[in-house]
């Protein structure tokens, strides 16, 4: 089990080394951080300059890499090239501050967990209410807890009835669109309206987690 670990309080966060040595037991692990601070930077992208990555040397953070840009940066570049091959999950955090309802649409933690979806590896976003670090040990055992149970359910690919469970591809580029597609009404020189919402709640995986006990202390 390979895990990339990423965060958006920078590699320096308490948070992000407290999740490290919390997972460190059930795998093998690969830290890219943002350099500095990106709370609130969403899914952003750099793309205006050149990015370089550095290692760090020695203490408790040995090893740990770090990029001068944001938390999705760290994701996308470590899919796209730096790393050999693709981690078998994503984890991101731990945050410095609850990350709730509509702030998942702002949140660089959510955005590190979000791009390694977006390459077809799972991803876990992990943030705490407080804001000084003084309960973060808790944060960090929970954290452990959850990727333990995740990986022993297989991150929950099978229905609450045991049942296998399968996964449709995304829709693909604009060559291979398809009718009643954002591409073909586009292709056909017509206007693409689709409706969205704010509800990022994954219902269905949220009612298997119960199935699994996921809502008892």
């Amino acid at each position: 089990m390979h895990i990339l670990i990423s965060n958006d309080d920078g590699y320096l966060a308490p948070g992000l080394l407290a999740l490290v040595n919390a997972v460190r037991p059930l795998g093998k692990v690969t830290v890219i951080a943002p350099e500095q601070n990106h709370s609130g930077a969403s899914n952003s992208l750099t793309l205006s300059r050149p990015l370089s990555i550095h290692r760090v040397a020695g203490g408790e953070r040995d090893g740990f890499l770090f990029i001068n840009g944001t938390p999705t940066d760290c994701v996308h570049i470590a899919m796209t090239g730096f790393l050999d091959e693709k981690p078998d999950l994503v984890i991101s955090g731990i945050n410095q501050g609850e990350n709730m309802g509509e702030d998942v649409l702002y949140s660089g933690t959510v955005a590190a967990a979000v791009e390694g979806v977006m390459f077809g590896v799972p991803g876990i976003a992990f943030s705490q209410i407080d804001k000084g670090w003084s309960r973060i040990e808790d944060a960090a055992k929970a954290a452990h807890d959850i990727v333990a149970q995740m990986l022993v359910s297989k991150l929950v690919q099978k229905s609450p009835r045991g049942e296998e469970i399968y996964w449709i591809g995304a829709a693909g580029d604009a060559k291979d669109s398809s009718e009643g597609t954002d591409f073909h009404a586009v292709d056909e020189g017509c206007i693409s309206v689709t409706p969205m919402q704010l509800d990022l709640t994954h219902h269905a995986r949220l009612a298997a987690m119960r199935s699994n006990g996921w809502d008892r202390g």
